[in-house]
């Protein structure tokens, strides 16, 4: 690679010329190979404005100068001088006209107006027929057509103003573009819902923005909840094939965040004047270079950039019993993460007699909720281990892991808890499983649910920084890695000013940070505040949703009432018509991360009546420990601490977890629309000698007759 830098100097103009005539064919075919002029810091900034078309020109023209031919490489020259000087004016003009009518022989082409080519001939073929010495004044009126023709240039001009408006197609080099664009202002890496959520944020406040993603995924952006929720319960197979899926309220939807329309060719993305987003799949960039900007690709390939957002997300945990297992037990094993993933698993679970499912957490416990759906109608069998006492179990309190665990397996589902995978063998087409408990189970196939590990490969070779505790980029408070680079979603490592530095694995955090990273690569400079939730459905008539630290470790108090029909994930669904309930909450307070919601009461205002106190002594379940409860919250030992006495079914209620008598999570049990006042009460941080009064704020009782 030639590279020559300079303030746009004369010098640097002849030596990048003189590279261009020294340059080998060879040379310019070897795939990755560039040659770039660096003039200052501002004309790099101007070349690369929006109605600027630098990257494939340059490249187009070096593919065409790689055929030798002398035409383009004098093309390749001027527009040397072009970049040099800021990509404006007339030269840069004159250049692109004159490339666009030059062929790659040096011929002009072939599509100049025919009325020109006419008037060209006119004028030609008198001029071979008379000789010069003969020319009297008499015969100068025969010149005068060419005179007259002299306005007439300006329909080649315009003729060259169409080619350069025009779809790529029709550009004579567009056979020659590369399929890569070879910058990009505004590169995205990975394909997820933080990449989705930045460039919405990009083109919001860069309206002719060119955004570049590049995904290692043969997908384009969509949202994974779906994979183990929706997608599961739809009875119409060939809407599945097409990856749509039709929410508890009956609207059929895609898992694709937008059609394939929306997106443009990435070697047509610098030709978009009004910008647009390009997608490259089924490419990984291997290495960030921060000082020159560059990334490289996996397949050698440099795209140069001026803001890059790093959105890897993370991939499956596995574990290792089959780590180290044969191949024939690892090909009976998935890591369940992508649409590929489901595709896998929905053909299984049509074919096989039985799936284990390993992991108890939000993941592991939807897939067995669908799988055991799917069971009542085959003769399929389900069974999900994991080590804890229950499922959920290193969120939920016992009492609530307890009845989640027989929430599932009144879904046909088999459930053991404190059961863990000692060994794993292949024998005569089955998975055989030896259990802790030194049972062994045959299976045809395994799904592994047990977190992920974000995706980090990038910082070694680009010396980014890794959080060694929690995994994931550290970032600033801008959610910037580094000059220029931003990290969003999974694979970032965040401070919270109030819970202290966090990495968050849930769909609303990948929305919200890719928002902020977006807005920031733009100029926005906002930090990074919010208070990202996540949600849990285990079908449609249970849910849950939680805000801030929900650890099951954490000494907990509880208030429930009595749930109503509304009270269920496809109550909220028929009444929002959106199944991604944080993408209502967090679109519904797009203002909050400069204001805070004025309709949500401060936890000190609110004085309850007398018959408000016994309607809460009575309704509120369980009744005797609620008050006894909060008394204890004020007393400094832990362990002291209670949890409600556990009853058959628990309708709705608010779960608050406290760390040195705070509140720092909470979780929302068939309660939605409520998420405002959750985030408010963890902002302000303070502590609550009676936790039964701050319950109140979320109108428990609000729909019961």
């Amino acid at each position: 690679m030639f590279r020559i830098a300079g303030a746009g100097s004369v010098t640097a103009a002849r030596l990048s010329a003189a590279c261009c005539r020294v340059v080998t064919s060879k040379q310019f075919q070897v795939h990755g190979a560039s040659l770039h002029v660096l003039s200052s810091e501002a004309s790099r900034k101007t070349r690369n404005g929006p109605a600027h078309r630098t990257p494939p020109s340059w490249q187009s023209v070096r593919a065409m100068a790689s055929a030798g031919e002398s035409q383009s490489k004098i093309n390749y020259i001027f527009y040397g001088l072009a970049v040099l000087f800021g990509g404006g004016g007339i030269v840069y003009w004159w250049s692109r006209k004159y490339m666009r009518e030059t062929s790659k022989d040096g011929s002009t082409l072939k599509k100049a107006a025919a009325p020109a080519a006419a008037a060209s001939k006119e004028a030609t073929e008198p001029v071979a027929e008379t000789p010069v010495t003969e020319t009297t004044k008499s015969e100068a009126p025969p010149a005068q057509p060419a005179a007259a023709e002299a306005p007439a240039e300006a329909v080649p001009d315009a003729e060259s103003k169409k080619l350069l408006d025009a779809t790529p197609q029709s550009y004579p080099d567009y056979e020659v573009m590369p399929e890569i664009p070879g910058h990009a202002k505004y590169l995205l890496i990975g394909g997820g819902t933080a990449s989705f959520a930045a460039f919405r944020a990009i083109r919001a406040s860069d309206a002719k923005a060119q955004v570049l993603v590049v995904t290692e995924e043969e997908e384009l952006p969509y949202m994974r909840p779906p994979l183990s929720k929706e997608l599961w319960y739809s009875d119409e197979p060939k809407l599945v094939e097409k990856m749509k899926f039709k929410q508890w309220n009956g609207k059929e939807r895609s898992v694709y965040y937008n059609p394939p329309s929306f997106y443009v060719e990435p070697k047509e993305l610098a030709y978009q004047e009004n910008g647009g987003v390009a997608v490259v799949k089924g490419r990984k960039v291997m290495k960030l270079d921060p000082q020159k900007q560059v990334a490289v690709l996996d397949n050698g390939w440099e795209i140069f950039y001026d803001k890059v957002l790093i959105a890897t997300g993370g991939r499956p945990r596995n574990i290792p019993v089959f780590e180290r297992a044969s191949q024939e037990v690892r090909d009976r094993v998935t890591l369940f993460r992508g649409i590929k993933d489901f595709k896998r698993l929905d053909e299984v679970s049509k074919n096989a007699s039985s799936i284990v499912v390993v992991g108890g957490g939000f993941l592991g416990s939807e897939l067995t909720c669908a799988l055991g759906k799917r069971s009542r109608d085959s003769s399929l069998k389900v069974i999900q281990m994991f080590p804890e006492a229950g499922n959920m179990g290193k969120v939920l309190p016992e009492y609530l892991s307890q009845w989640t665990t027989a929430k599932v397996r009144g879904e046909g589902a088999t459930v053991k808890p404190e059961t863990f995978v000692k060994r794993a063998r292949y024998s005569d087409g089955k998975v055989i499983l030896k259990l802790n408990t030194g049972e062994e189970i045959s299976t045809d196939h395994v799904v592994v649910a047990v977190g992920l590990e974000p995706n980090t490969e990038l910082a070694k070779e680009s010396g980014l920084e890794v959080d060694d505790t929690y995994g994931g980029f550290r970032v600033n408070a801008e959610l910037e890695a580094r000059s220029d680079i931003w990290v969003a979603g999974d694979a970032s490592s965040f401070y919270d000013i109030k819970l202290g530095r966090r990495r968050v694995e849930h769909h609303d955090h990948a929305v919200v940070s890719g928002r902020l990273a977006g807005e920031n690569m733009t100029g926005a400079k906002k930090p990074y505040w919010h208070q990202s939730m996540f949600w849990s459905d285990l079908g449609p008539d249970v849910g849950y949703e939680a805000i801030g630290i929900v650890d099951s470790s954490l000494p907990t108090v509880a208030v429930f009432a009595k749930a109503t029909e509304k009270d269920t994930p496809r109550a909220v669904v028929e009444e929002t018509g959106e199944s991604l309930r944080s993408v209502t909450e967090t679109e519904a307070l797009s203002s909050a991360q400069t204001t805070e919601p004025s309709e949500v009461p401060s936890t000190t205002d609110v004085e309850p009546s007398a018959s408000e106190k016994t309607e809460s002594a009575t309704d509120e379940a369980p009744a005797p420990d609620v008050e006894a409860a909060a008394k204890l919250v004020a007393e400094v030992e832990a362990e002291n601490r209670v949890a409600p006495t556990p009853k058959e079914d628990y309708g709705k209620g608010v779960i608050f977890y406290l760390r040195d008598d705070v509140i720092v999570g909470v979780v929302l049990w068939n309660l939605f629309n409520r998420m405002p006042i959750a985030r408010k009460i963890i902002k302000e941080g303070k502590q609550h000698q009676d936790l039964a009064e701050v319950a109140k704020l979320f109108d428990l009782h609000a729909d019961e007759d």
